[in-house]
């Protein structure tokens, strides 16, 4: 690997941190490889911010000018949601550079990613595939929405003071009615996100199922549950008093309607991650969120 996609947290404040941090990735390469270099690909908002070590690109274009082998994502989690729609559109993988807080997706820091670099140039790595979801809006007598995410998509109540009804089917059959604040249907990457906090269970990263979790059901009966990616989820709004929206992966999309119909499937797109390691999920899990402690 040599060619690297640069994705910033917008919000982080010290970025001269990041720029110094490239420069010096540079010449460790030169100093190493006499007539070769790495290169470093941003948005154009971030070549000027970042100045010469990274070069203008136009990643809102159909088709990047150039040929992405890994995007650099340096952020959180967050931020690594919002670097999906690139790797898509690349089919680079991602390795995330830990700026928040959990840093749950990353697999390297600010002080280690000199080693990381070298490891990728060496080809010491491995991809793990995550699976997407693909969410469709249905409203009569309009054109369907149609998003894909890589933590859930997720129907909630907004301002609205009440709860809202919610039928759900999986491949057309009927499963339950509930009376609920909001309904999140993850993959497995979002298990340990959103879901897990409104008591959803934890899937490995590796599996190929969805999770649907209700948020804060008026029945204790009402579980969550896990389904096949084979199988297509349908959530029907009624009695909708007021608006609600839909939400895909942290970011509000539409307005939800009286009778709307959001259907959820796995998507036949997945986002690689880079492996550099061989911490398991689970270390993760005890070292990020102390489980067991």
């Amino acid at each position: 690997m040599k060619h690297f996609a640069v994705f910033i947290n917008p919000m982080f404040g010290d970025k001269d941190s990041i720029f110094e941090l490239l420069l010096r990735l540079l010449e460790q390469e030169k100093s190493r490889n006499a007539g070769s270099e790495l290169l470093f690909y941003g948005d154009l908002a971030q070549a000027e911010m970042l100045r010469h070590p990274v070069i203008p690109i136009d990643f809102s274009a159909e088709k990047c000018s150039a040929e992405i082998d890994c995007i650099l994502v340096f952020g959180g989690d967050g931020t690594i949601l919002r670097a999906k729609d690139l790797a898509l559109k690349t089919g680079a993988p991602i390795l995330g550079i830990n700026l928040g807080y959990l840093g749950f997706l990353s697999e390297s820091t600010l002080p280690e990613i000199s080693r990381s670099i070298r490891d990728l140039i060496e080809g010491r790595y491995s991809l793990l595939g995550r699976m997407l979801i693909e969410c469709t809006l249905k409203r009569k007598g309009q054109p369907p929405i149609t998003l894909e995410a890589l933590n859930d998509a997720v129907v909630y109540k907004g301002s609205n003071p009440g709860l809202i009804n919610a039928r759900i089917f999986a491949n057309k059959r009927y499963v339950f009615d509930m009376r609920c604040d909001g309904v999140i249907v993850c993959t497995p990457t979002g298990s340990t996100a959103y879901s897990l906090a409104a008591g959803g269970p934890i899937l490995a990263p590796q599996m190929k199922a969805m999770v649907l979790t209700p948020l804060n059901p008026h029945l204790l009966t009402i579980r969550p549950l896990v389904f096949s990616a084979e199988e297509k989820l349908t959530l029907r709004i009624y009695k909708l008093t007021e608006q609600a929206w839909l939400q895909v992966d942290g970011a509000n999309i539409c307005p939800i309607q009286e009778n709307d119909e959001i259907a959820i499937t796995a998507s036949k797109r997945s986002v690689n991650f880079i492996k550099l390691n061989n911490r398991s999920f689970y270390r993760i899990l005890r070292n990020k969120m102390h489980l067991g402690k």
